[in-house]
């Protein structure tokens, strides 16, 4: 899975891939089109996706790789959900993709981001099983 590149960049809406880093931004592109822009950094805040958990239980954090990985793994037999479902469908897919989550911490709209972001990627083939995924599962 290659997740290091792909930024969020607030007030634009999806995923873009880092193209170039500047001082005073990013030169992002868009993943489609691969049309680069400029995003200041005056304007805007980035958060590299590789770096985002979303918050367990347990008082720790899964990465988002993991949850997408998981998402992949029962994609045939548990697609994801809509994301204009209603917040109980989405609740009950989200915890059976990661039955461990916060349910005080995690919001719906999280939820919706996580799938989202996860269709998209796939879509585009971002989305892969890791190596020690793959070897996990054959022994």
């Amino acid at each position: 899975m290659d997740l290091e590149n792909i930024v969020a960049v607030s007030g634009l809406s999806g995923l873009f891939k880092m193209a170039a880093n500047r001082s005073n931004g990013l030169v992002i592109e868009d993943l489609d089109t691969g049309k680069k822009r400029f995003a200041s950094m005056r304007k805007h805040q980035f958060t590299p996706v590789e770096s985002i958990a979303i918050y367990t239980d347990d008082g720790d954090s899964t990465e988002i790789k993991h949850v997408f990985e998981s998402m992949l793994k029962q994609y045939d037999t548990l697609p994801p959900a809509d994301v204009k479902a209603d917040p109980k469908t989405l609740y009950n897919y989200f915890s059976e993709i990661l039955p461990n989550y916060d349910r005080d911490r995690v919001m719906i709209g999280d939820i919706k981001k996580v799938i989202k972001w996860f269709n998209y990627l796939n879509a585009r083939g971002y989305i892969t099983m890791s190596d020690n995924t793959a070897d996990s599962e054959e022994e």
